[in-house]
């Protein structure tokens, strides 16, 4: 399924993360994507009542457990991570590369890498959108967000 039409989606007021359920990631890192998202972000929530959103994520067993709060309604989702663990890996390792070729590489091995990472972050952020469908419904630009906030949860400090 394609990424939804954001016409009458809603916008995310707050994402809320339970700290202790990652305790590896840097704060500052995740604050900043989740800041973007919030910023940035619009989706539509099916039974959670409507929007502007809440969101509070956590992991439980090893899932990512994502509640969503409307104006009147609550709704709560647990969603495995595995099938997005080899992008996140892979992304994060492209980051790391692209972060190191910008101290010596040439520009056009800096915009190869760039590239790269910008078609990783689309095919992740379109991963997500279907992994989320009918929960989470939202844009590619918000899978992308929501994508990056998720590496930024995962990601060792």
């Amino acid at each position: 399924m394609a990424p939804t039409s954001m016409a009458d989606a809603a916008t995310i007021a707050a994402v809320e993360v339970d700290a202790e359920s990652f305790p590896a990631a840097s704060r500052d890192e995740w604050t900043v994507a989740a800041k973007d998202l919030v910023e940035n972000g619009r989706l539509k929530a099916p039974g959670a009542g409507e929007g502007p959103w809440r969101l509070n994520l956590s992991l439980r067993e090893s899932r990512l457990a994502v509640e969503v709060e409307g104006l009147g309604a609550r709704r709560g989702h647990l969603i495995s991570l595995t099938p997005l663990k080899g992008l996140m890996r892979d992304y994060l390792m492209i980051c790391d590369s692209h972060v190191q070729a910008v101290h010596g590489a040439s520009p056009s091995q800096i915009e190869a890498l760039d590239m790269g990472r910008r078609g990783l972050h689309d095919e992740a952020g379109r991963t997500l959108c279907e992994r989320l469908s009918g929960k989470l419904d939202m844009d590619l630009e918000t899978g992308r967000r929501f994508f990056t906030l998720l590496c930024a949860l995962n990601a060792k400090a």
